[in-house]
């Protein structure tokens, strides 16, 4: 993690691992598979997200065979430990950075994807968080968009744009906490 406890990209990565392993058992192969499908999806092709560290959650404990061990890497079912559920737990609960970075936006997207995995209050405030950095960011746009104007080209119409989304998004989160 960053000094502000923001994720690095491969602790992304590990989010998405075990947020997939906490709602049900999959082989290695079909880990690697939904983590490279999602990411790619999400941010594009990526090197700092490429050969991500499934099988480090091995070696530390956080995932475990589930029963077929003999069934070699790819077909080996993994599931999630306790210590995988904490380490899940803390990741989910961690800060987002200000702005929207492809990194970022994988970030938010992972923690929208499994919210619902966390306890009500700490739900809420990763919600509140989440909300609170599109306001920010809605606050620098809207102040942005003041300074042009149509003479200014299509940066004015690109800009209302994206405070239109800002504003969507920011609505949308408040309609998840009530």
């Amino acid at each position: 993690m960053y000094r502000d406890n923001t994720l690095v990209p491969r602790e992304a990565v590990r989010l998405l691992a075990l947020g997939l392993l906490d709602t049900r058992v999959m082989t290695y192969a079909a880990l690697a598979a939904e983590v490279r499908h999602f990411t790619t999806h999400v941010v594009g092709p990526s090197l700092d997200l490429v050969a991500s560290p499934i099988e480090l959650l091995k070696v530390e404990g956080l995932v475990a065979a589930a029963g077929n061990e003999g069934a070699g890497d790819e077909q080996e079912s993994l599931s999630i430990t306790p210590a995988g559920r904490a380490e899940l737990d803390h990741l989910l609960k961690s800060n987002v950075r200000p702005g929207i970075s492809d990194i970022n936006k994988l970030i938010i997207t992972l923690k929208i994807r499994f919210l619902h995995l966390l306890e009500a209050e700490d739900r809420a405030l990763q919600t509140e968080m989440i909300a609170e950095m599109f306001e920010r960011q809605l606050v620098r746009l809207t102040e942005l968009r003041a300074h042009y104007s149509e003479a200014d080209g299509h940066l004015s119409g690109w800009l209302d744009h994206d405070i239109k989304q800002t504003r969507d998004s920011v609505t949308w989160l408040q309609n998840l906490r009530v």
